[in-house]
């Protein structure tokens, strides 16, 4: 019997052929298994995300937390004069500090001698936690909270510690911790941005680079952090034109919704597209939500009362840490509450009067930031909101001399951050600074640390968490990271 070859008939290979052709696909295929085995394989995202950005994600894991509020104390607080006791200080008041490198901080030519704290301490708490007279609220709920004693940075700057604190790395252009997680767990609200910044509202301006603290670095921009304006409106860009009624701008973005539909058709793998689309509706959709939200007097009179909204002292931050409850019980995923702003006495950076500096932003955040504690215990969101207060370093255990009141210089070798909330093993204390609270002596914890520690709450696997860029997987902890397992409940 003959056989007729066509076009629709099986080309025939010979065994070596056939092993030949095949050969790479085995390969690739163990390729495969073996990148899988290493976690190394990404996996390309879900038409969901392309569509919505901040579309909810499903964690590694299960989270102890839904949210964060970071309460981050700008300039650098002193742990020596706050919550980290040390009173060995007062023994060596006014001695030489030997082997001191003078350049710890920025001021060399200004390193004085060992000072004690200007503030009293008391324990607190069934814990017994010695704390800062400057804090009697706060210091209501050291049982609830977990101190880190032993952080240590990697820059005695302000704008390079504020990166690293923020992004874990000293440059800027990296994502920060906000934009990591809304990247990874989108955001639980479709009316509202899923990360959010405040910063100080005093007129003392931003904290040192900006809004590069808040950035999404190579991120898509959806993960940058919506900034709130402290004086006008809130959000800019954000109302309606006053000759614009809601009709005429509804039928603006059905209309410009059409029209890049069709160049979709075109285009159908186009993302940027397809997130700017969305971008103009959750634009639309803010009107309506942001300043409901940001109404805080809405809120009973004695909850205003108990935040401090209408004292003078500290009625701003007030505002800001009960919009920070409204806005995290309305879906937001992240907010970021800046105390003080740019430098020195406009920030808790104390250079010059130690005493006054810190007693005066002392006064005015313990009792908001008390406040949100017990708000959020009491409204049962405490159990699965993440609180956090730090800054980006510490102060020196010596004096810094040249003015009539003295005060500390930049310390990056040690520095005292808390947290409470659900997760949280409250009433204890991890790691030790040195005798004098100049360095992390004991179980130090990088800022890589802190940041594992704070997704690993949230269900999110730090060396999981990645985003291909220029050509390399990148992470929030870079190539480090360890999970504080002794303070997690």
């Amino acid at each position: 019997m003959s056989f007729s070859y066509s076009r629709s008939t099986p080309e025939l290979l010979s065994r070596r052929a056939l092993l030949e052709r095949s050969g790479m696909g085995l390969g690739m295929l163990g390729m495969v298994g073996l990148l899988g085995d290493e976690k190394l394989l990404t996996a390309a995202p879900p038409r969901k995300r392309l569509l919505n950005p901040l579309a909810a994600q499903v964690p590694h894991f299960s989270p102890k937390v839904k949210r964060v509020i970071w309460l981050f104390i700008n300039g650098g607080p002193s742990h020596i004069d706050t919550w980290d006791y040390k009173p060995a200080l007062a023994n060596y008041h006014g001695k030489e500090y030997e082997g001191y490198d003078k350049f710890t901080g920025f001021f060399a030519d200004q390193v004085g001698t060992l000072m004690k704290s200007p503030f009293n301490f008391s324990p607190r708490g069934e814990s017994g936690k010695m704390v800062s007279e400057i804090f009697p609220h706060l210091g209501e709920h050291v049982d609830k909270m977990a101190f880190i004693h032993s952080g240590y940075s990697s820059s005695n700057n302000h704008a390079p510690a504020l990166f690293m604190i923020n992004s874990g790395q000293v440059q800027m252009g990296h994502p920060c911790l906000g934009s990591w997680v809304t990247y990874g767990l989108g955001s639980e609200s479709s009316n509202l941005p899923g990360f959010v910044v405040m910063s100080d509202p005093k007129g003392r301006g931003l904290p040192k680079g900006y809004a590069n603290n808040w950035s999404a670095g190579f991120l898509p921009g959806a993960y940058q952090g919506t900034w709130l304006q402290p004086k006008g409106d809130p959000i800019q860009n954000l109302k309606r034109l006053p000759q614009t009624t809601d009709l005429q701008q509804r039928a603006q973005l059905d209309l410009m919704a059409r029209l890049n539909n069709h160049d979709m058709k075109k285009h159908p793998h186009e993302a940027e597209l397809a997130a700017r689309i969305e971008s103009f509706e959750l634009a639309y959709r803010m009107q309506m939500a942001a300043p409901e939200a940001l109404d805080v007097e809405r809120e009973p009179k004695h909850i205003q009362n108990l935040y401090g909204l209408n004292e003078e002292h500290c009625g701003h931050i007030a505002r800001q840490c009960l919009t920070a409850r409204r806005l995290i019980e309305r879906g937001v995923r992240f907010v970021q509450i800046y105390s003080g702003g740019m430098e020195n006495q406009r920030s808790w950076d104390g250079h010059i009067d130690l005493y006054g500096n810190h007693k005066q932003f002392a006064l005015e955040t313990d009792q908001p930031m008390a406040a949100l504690l017990t708000d959020l215990e009491q409204q049962g969101m405490l159990n699965d909101t993440l609180i956090v207060w730090g800054g980006e370093f510490g102060r020196a255990p010596v004096s810094q001399i040249g003015s009539m009141k003295p005060g500390r210089d930049h310390n990056p070798h040690c520095f005292t951050t808390w947290m409470a909330g659900g997760g949280i093993k409250g009433g204890v204390s991890y790691g030790e600074s040195d005798e004098l609270g100049h360095k992390a002596e004991h179980n130090p914890v990088s800022v890589n640390d802190l940041h594992a520690t704070i997704l690993h709450l949230l269900g999110l696997d730090h060396e999981r968490l990645t985003y291909k860029y220029n050509g390399r997987q990148f992470r929030l902890t870079d190539v480090s990271g360890q999970v504080l397992n002794q303070i997690l409940a």
